[in-house]
């Protein structure tokens, strides 16, 4: 089995990759300022400051009114997502590799959403594509029992399927083929991407992690100390980790993204208790309903550091996200799992 696993390894990771496309830089607009002498000692101050403190005020109650709505709105999305993802008709089996698969294993399954990772590196795919894509691939695995020399083929499928559901120029078929080195032709590529599309209940927008943590991440930053963009990106990171072992495939997303921001908090201030009610408000979550979740990703985050499986890492050891994945975290205290009152 070990040779058939490096064997399906070694035939993703040698594909061709399409060079990277590069962004134009745009530069940020000039703004000016009034001069320190220009600003006189006017009879009218007085009548101006109370002018621009009703302004301000005015404002602020504008503001908070908007917060207020976009809250509301958040909420209402999310009670929407939550529904649909707790409908087991819409997830896939978290046992489906003992109990419907005989010919690939939970580490080719890694590889592949390893080599999936890469693969929207490469074409520049939005996060949300490769949740989707991976998403398709366990619901089409829960059901159809295949051979391992057809599990590429089932990935490059789903990718194209949910980059054409999130993807504003999503990649053509033949790119999809090329990226596989020709392995499968386009009619192969199509025939698979029907047979995805065939799955019983299937729905091209499933609720994912990545849906939940971006309506959990705001509330999320509001009273952190650190770095508000890198609590995102350690988040992210973190989440992304968590497809690629199955385990996490038990847990619903809501409780992958809660657990992925606790756990991030942590990683970026451990002597700060991670979850308040502030949190468990917002998500719906305890944390010790976050726990056994939290728990394997801290797993992923200390061991993922001597696998093979560099992907993810890689992709987040980057500056633009600020070089989250060399970051580990200590032992979790089993009083941050305990119930919070403030």
């Amino acid at each position: 089995m070990g040779d058939q696993e490096n064997h399906v390894r070694s035939i993703l990771s040698s594909k061709k990759r399409p060079p990277p496309a590069i962004d134009p830089l745009q530069l940020p607009a000039s703004k000016t300022r009034v001069p320190f002498g220009d600003l006189t000692n006017s009879p009218n101050i007085a009548l101006n400051q109370s002018s621009d403190l009703n302004k301000e005020n005015t404002f602020m109650k504008t503001n908070n009114k908007k917060k207020q709505k976009k809250f509301a709105c958040e909420s209402s999305l999310y009670k929407h997502l939550h529904a649909l993802e707790m409908d087991v008709n819409r997830r896939p089996l978290p046992n489906y590799m003992d109990k419907v698969q005989k010919d690939i294993s939970k580490s080719m399954r890694e590889v592949l959403v390893d080599w999936l990772v890469e693969v929207a590196e490469e074409y520049k795919l939005v996060s949300d594509t490769i949740y989707l894509a991976v998403s398709y691939v366990d619901r089409f695995l829960s059901i159809h029992d295949i051979n391992r020399s057809k599990l590429q083929l089932l990935g490059v499928s789903a990718m194209l399927i949910a980059s054409k559901y999130e993807e504003i120029a999503p990649p053509n078929v033949e790119d999809f083929c090329y990226i596989t080195d020709n392995s499968y032709t386009v009619d192969e590529v199509k025939d698979m991407e029907k047979e995805i599309q065939s799955v019983p209940n299937f729905e091209m927008g499933n609720p994912t992690a990545k849906n939940f943590l971006r309506i959990f991440t705001k509330a999320a930053q509001e009273n952190f100390k650190g770095s508000k963009l890198q609590l995102e990106f350690m988040a992210s990171y973190l989440l992304e980790l968590s497809l690629l072992d199955i385990v996490c495939m038990q847990f619903l997303p809501s409780v992958a993204a809660a657990s992925a921001l606790f756990l991030s908090r942590f990683t970026l201030d451990s002597q700060t208790r991670p979850w308040n009610l502030a949190l468990q408000c917002h998500t719906g979550y305890k944390p010790s309903d976050l726990k056994d979740c939290v728990l394997v990703m801290h797993g992923l985050q200390w061991n993922i550091k001597g696998s093979s499986l560099q992907a993810v890492p890689i992709k987040y050891s980057k500056t633009k996200f600020t070089c989250v994945s060399s970051l580990t975290s200590p032992d979790i205290p089993a009083s941050y799992f305990e119930p919070v009152y403030e």
